[in-house]
């Protein structure tokens, strides 16, 4: 088993008599299932529907002080306490940001040999493993008790990238992309039989009327690894952006109409000049529409 802490993550407390359901009615998960060791994924959005920051929530124990705990970029963690310390008004709530005292460790290919208070599995994909909530300088004796090697966060970046987790900043861009976009609906991150939540109007309708277009998919490199943000092309017409990439796997954001118009066509695709496939071109395919009986 491996484990590495993570740099660029960071944590946002939300405590409180009115947390849970103060929560509920902003963020695109079920904040009732959330319970100790057990987590959602899920994201703060604009009114209109566009990611503002994604995240991890799980709830803290009372030997831990109770409340939510959301593992978060740590660039965005302020912004996000921020953001939810406007939206409370007279709920009864705190919020704060502990990533100076507090951070992630990832552990992967594995099972924790125990399971300290903080830890739950990544609700995204199992491949992704399990989380523990700690200080940084706790990292090596964590690793130690749940079984793991510490290895550099560059390790489980690669492992990330292959398990096809976008990562905000490099996959898509904050405030720029839907849900759908970034794959929360297939990820665990969208409630679709929740109550109300900002943005959520938007996605909804995203949902059942099936308009989803651009999607984030694995890819395979066959050469260098072209730069995130670098365009992709069929032929002279671009059908999707670059983002992270390590070794000959990546991710990229399509157009998933016109990559499987260029396939069908058998027009390579290419990025900075240099060939990509797509890891697995039935995820091109648009599920059947819902509709409402």
């Amino acid at each position: 088993m491996k484990a590495a802490f993570l740099p660029d993550r960071g944590v946002v407390k939300v405590s409180g008599e009115d947390a849970r359901s103060f929560l509920n009615g902003l963020v695109t998960t079920d904040v009732n299932q959330v319970r100790p060791g057990l987590s959602r994924f899920g994201a703060l959005l604009t009114p209109q529907g566009k990611i503002v920051v994604d995240f991890l929530i799980t709830e803290a124990p009372s030997g831990h002080g109770g409340g939510f705990l959301l593992d978060v970029s740590r660039a965005l963690a302020q912004g996000l306490a921020d953001k939810l310390k406007f939206y409370k008004l007279r709920a009864k709530v705190a919020v704060e940001n502990l990533s100076d005292t507090m951070g992630v460790l990832a552990a992967w290919e594995g099972e924790p040999a125990m399971k300290p208070d903080l830890c739950f599995a990544d609700p995204r994909n199992a491949a992704l493993g399990w989380r523990i909530l700690i200080p940084e300088e706790l990292k090596q004796k964590v690793a130690d008790v749940i079984g793991a090697g510490l290895v550099d966060d560059g390790e489980y970046e690669a492992h990330r990238i292959v398990s096809g987790a976008p990562r905000g900043g490099l996959d898509f861009m904050y405030g720029d992309a839907f849900p759908h976009e970034t794959n929360m609906d297939r990820l665990g991150g969208v409630d679709f039989d929740k109550g109300c939540y900002v943005g959520q109007e938007v996605v909804s309708r995203m949902q059942h009327r099936g308009t989803a277009r651009t999607r984030t998919v694995k890819i395979i490199l066959d050469e260098f690894s072209p730069e995130p943000g670098q365009p992709i092309l069929a032929g002279d017409k671009q059908v999707g952006t670059m983002g992270s990439t390590a070794g000959k796997h990546g991710l990229a954001l399509i157009r998933t109409d016109r990559v499987s118009d260029a396939l069908e066509a058998g027009v390579q695709l290419t990025a900075g000049g240099l060939p990509i496939r797509i890891a697995e071109p039935g995820e091109l395919q648009p599920p059947p529409k819902q509709t409402v009986a």
